[in-house]
């Protein structure tokens, strides 16, 4: 099986998250389960885009030199004055509604003024409705703003606060565990630190990637390399969470309990092992109780490849959020690799003046060395070797989250 297959396998196996009701305040990072339509027309009323003067223009030429009489002011806020004859006008200001009778605005910087009158400099260029918004030239009442499956950014809450949305309708926030395995980790707060020991960093770099991407109902834990502890473990957070990420105790080693354990648990299997580097022996399976399980290889850079790879997309789908575009890069330097097996090679992107997104290599110097990643902003999906690319070639991208 190779990376194409697993990851539609896993999208094709992983439930819709149920919606709630959230309120707009609280909304930033969740993903729309229903349509936001616009209350009234957008805008509401014919609005002004500039401070100065408005007056009617009507069939006056375009280029004219004419005084007004300065009948009044009006701010953003105010209710539309009314402009009466062709010789008077409104000062005004920028977000203000177009007083009625009026159907231009020109600048302070194309008039001259005293107390009570305006004159219109020379061969300043008018038009009739310059520097108005019109009503409803953005969109109509009814009309939809906002589709389902939309992340909820600043550019959204602000469109869902124009539109008097108090509560919006966004997917549950799941319940993630995430678990690290291994007698050979150490608590990060450790004092001292064994020689033969490592501390624990899959499940924090787990639970950091995971809040970045929105998802905030994140709990840590931790099984030894104990059998019983395991199963049992996995027995409770099986009833308790809606998604379960592993990392470590997957492969074929003798104390790699993990793929019996959950067969024991009948959670089933999907597949295990994937025909890719790094993160060859990834596994994963769906419970009873439709509960999607990623067991990832324990080396920090595969847990991490695959984490960005297949369970942030699956995350997303489970979401209902909308598949994010497809993302390329050209490589920067030439790659070559004999293992027949596609490979994930992690990069750092610049943009040429031209345009063009460039992915320079920075290969790790093994899988564990999870320090070699700080500074890249993803990794590129390359064919399954043997393969030689040149620099230049185009390869996909994927970000780190």
């Amino acid at each position: 099986m190779f990376p194409a297959e697993a990851e539609a396998t896993i999208l094709a196996s992983v439930p819709a998250l149920p919606a709630e009701d959230c309120l707009l305040l609280s909304a930033a990072g969740r993903i729309l389960r229903s349509p936001v339509r616009a209350d009234r027309d957008l805008p509401p009323f014919d609005r002004v885009t500039m401070d100065g003067f408005a007056f009617r223009l009507g069939a006056k030429p375009a280029f004219v030199s004419h005084e007004f009489n300065i009948v009044g002011f009006q701010a953003a806020g105010m209710i539309a004055q009314t402009i009466k004859l062709d010789t008077d006008t409104i000062e005004i200001a920028t977000g203000a509604v177009l007083p009625n009778g009026a159907d231009t605005v020109v600048p302070y910087e194309d008039v001259t003024r005293t107390e009570t009158k305006m004159s219109l400099a020379t061969n300043a260029p008018i038009s009739v409705g310059q520097n108005i918004h019109r009503r409803a030239s953005d969109h109509r009442a009814g009309e939809t703003l906002l589709n389902p499956g939309t992340k909820l950014t600043g550019r959204e809450i602000a469109v869902a606060a124009a539109c008097g949305t108090t509560t919006v309708r966004v997917s549950v926030q799941p319940r993630i565990a995430v678990v690290a395995t291994g007698d050979e980790l150490a608590e990060i707060e450790a004092q001292s630190i064994a020689p033969h020991q490592i501390r624990r960093s899959n499940d924090h770099a787990l639970r950091a990637g995971l809040i970045n991407a929105g998802y905030q109902r994140v709990e840590r834990f931790h099984f030894h390399d104990v059998r019983d502890e395991i199963v049992q473990g996995l027995r409770r957070l099986l009833l308790e969470f809606d998604v379960i990420i592993l990392t470590g105790g997957v492969s074929k080693g003798k104390l790699d309990y993990l793929p019996g354990a959950l067969e024991e648990l009948n959670v089933r299997k999907k597949f295990q092992g994937v025909a890719q580097r790094p993160g060859k022996p990834l596994w994963f399976g769906i419970s009873n109780r439709n509960t999607p399980v990623f067991a990832l290889p324990g080396n920090p850079v595969s847990t991490y490849t695959c984490f960005s790879r297949y369970v942030l997309p699956a995350l997303k789908k489970m979401s209902g959020e909308a598949p994010p575009a497809v993302m390329y890069a050209v490589l920067k330097s030439a790659l070559s690799f004999k293992a027949p097996l596609v490979h994930f090679v992690p990069v750092k992107l610049e943009t040429t003046p031209a345009g063009q997104l460039q992915a320079t290599p920075a290969v790790t110097n093994t899988s564990g060395d999870f320090a070699g990643l700080v500074g890249t902003d993803g990794f590129v999906e390359l064919p399954a070797g043997p393969i030689d690319l040149a620099a230049g070639t185009v390869v996909r991208f994927f970000p780190w989250s």
